[in-house]
């Protein structure tokens, strides 16, 4: 949630403010939102609290954060420039080769958000110690497999299969 409220204020700052200075400071504060629940979680673990769901989704987070922050970031600011200080229209969406090609980079994107969250969960497992207690950390493991396994099918699989058929039905409207 702070990376959305960090982001949007950097934005509104920016653009509807025309405060830039404080914008460039508020946007280069969105990776900083990474390292405080890094070192949040690390504390609270440290500290002998025993691991639950959050602290896996913690993980989740930051992997996910760290992989596609960027390209979120630079997402919204194209729409608040646009919509706010009269820039360019986002890119008209993808369509045949190039969404397929998008897809498959996007799930590229995925695989490794997914591996640097199991990185992170397995560090916290081993750092832990505690057999007992960290169970919930190894069931996220499996929750990320299935993410990657979901993704896969419902973005560049489901692209590649059904993908040519949108095209088709696209290029139709276009002829008629």
């Amino acid at each position: 949630m702070a990376f959305w409220v960090v982001l949007v204020g950097g934005l509104v700052a920016r653009y509807p403010l025309k405060l830039k200075k404080f914008s460039t400071v508020l946007l280069a504060a969105v990776p900083v939102i990474d390292l405080v629940v890094l070192v949040a979680t690390v504390v609270d673990l440290a500290s002998g609290t025993t691991p639950n769901l959050s602290h896996g989704l913690a993980a989740v987070y930051l992997g996910f954060s760290i992989v596609f922050g960027p390209s979120m970031v630079r997402w919204a600011d194209v729409r608040f420039a646009h919509r706010f200080a009269g820039g360019p229209p986002p890119t008209p969406k993808l369509r045949g080769k190039a969404k397929v090609r998008h897809e498959w980079r996007e799930w590229y994107k995925c695989v490794l958000a997914c591996v640097i969250a199991a990185v992170l969960l397995l560090a916290a497992i081993f750092l832990i110690g505690r057999p007992g207690q960290v169970g919930p950390l190894w069931d996220w493991l499996p929750r990320l497999g299935g993410l990657v396994g979901i993704w896969l099918f419902a973005g560049p699989l489901w692209t590649e299969l059904f993908g040519k058929k949108d095209e088709s039905a696209q290029q139709e409207k276009v002829t008629s």
